[in-house]
């Protein structure tokens, strides 16, 4: 992989990347797409990266489908897919860690500690090996990919981060690789997220700006599925990430929420300009 990424970089080429742990769906698609728009060659990867999940996470039955998406990337047009094991990326004796400081311990991270350490460590390991102009990431990871954002500025790395939209099924559901653990009857409540979401966008648009009240409103919605245990609704800088009173300038809304052993995310990125204005993007 290094060897092609470096005859790509020699040649002037503007190399393109998507890094995946694989189990394919439209919402990656909707990077590769974006990724072919603007570069070439388009680089996927396939790692299941352990160092982002806990011991009593879902590491081992992470859904893995490597021959349906390598067809997929291929039939998209990826150029090369990468593909390491874990000894690639890890051999005997890795001791270096990436840890990005006053982001990673809230929301996810006071969930789930140490995770997007591994997530650091393991897109910079990526980076270092696919060298890439552009990285595509989705929006649905919206932690992640500001996280990512204050690596790549903080090492002065020469990669820019593309985020693209969130890619929902017709429900109104993001697009993940854990709605195949979802039962039918969860499939179903998990639409309560983005109905959520949603009774906070009408609220922003008719000039609620008080966050309180904001997440008051989508833990009612949330709260009409008994089934779902949310483990977090709240209101944030979009930059610092730390919790904020009234909606200014760019903030998330954030959710996560449990389906029995499922634990699913969903956001909502809301813009607040000059006048006082919103445009939210869900």
């Amino acid at each position: 992989m290094k060897q092609e990424a470096r005859q790509a970089q020699a040649e002037g080429r503007v190399i393109g990347f998507v890094p995946t742990m694989g189990a394919l769906h439209a919402g990656h698609m909707s990077l590769v797409e974006a990724a072919r728009r603007d570069t070439s060659p388009v680089v996927a990867s396939i790692f299941v990266n352990p160092k982002q999940f806990a011991p009593n996470e879902d590491f081992a039955k992470y859904p893995r489908a490597f021959d349906a998406d390598r067809e997929l990337l291929a039939n998209a047009g990826v150029d090369f897919l990468f593909a390491p094991s874990i000894d690639d990326m890890y051999p005997p004796g890795f001791r270096t860690v990436v840890n990005v400081e006053g982001l990673s311990d809230r929301l996810e991270g006071r969930i789930r500690p140490g995770h997007f350490r591994g997530v650091a460590t393991v897109v910079l390991r990526l980076f270092e090996i696919v060298a890439p102009h552009f990285a595509y990431f989705g929006r649905k990871d919206a932690q992640q990919v500001r996280i990512i954002r204050q690596m790549v500025s903080d090492l002065a790395l020469d990669t820019e981060i593309m985020i693209c939209p969130i890619v929902r099924e017709s429900d109104g559901l993001a697009m993940s690789s854990r709605n195949a653990y979802l039962s039918a009857a969860d499939r179903n409540s998990a639409t309560v997220l983005y109905r959520a979401l949603q009774r906070a966008e009408e609220m922003i648009l008719a000039g609620e700006r008080d966050t309180a009240r904001l997440i008051t409103a989508m833990k009612r919605v949330l709260a009409a599925e008994p089934s779902g245990d949310p483990d977090y609704v709240e209101i944030v800088s979009s930059d610092s990430l730390e919790q904020v009173n009234i909606l200014r300038k760019d903030c998330l809304v954030l959710l996560a929420v449990r389906f029995g052993a499922t634990r699913l995310i969903d956001n909502m990125l809301v813009e607040i300009d000059d006048s006082g204005a919103a445009v939210c993007s869900v």
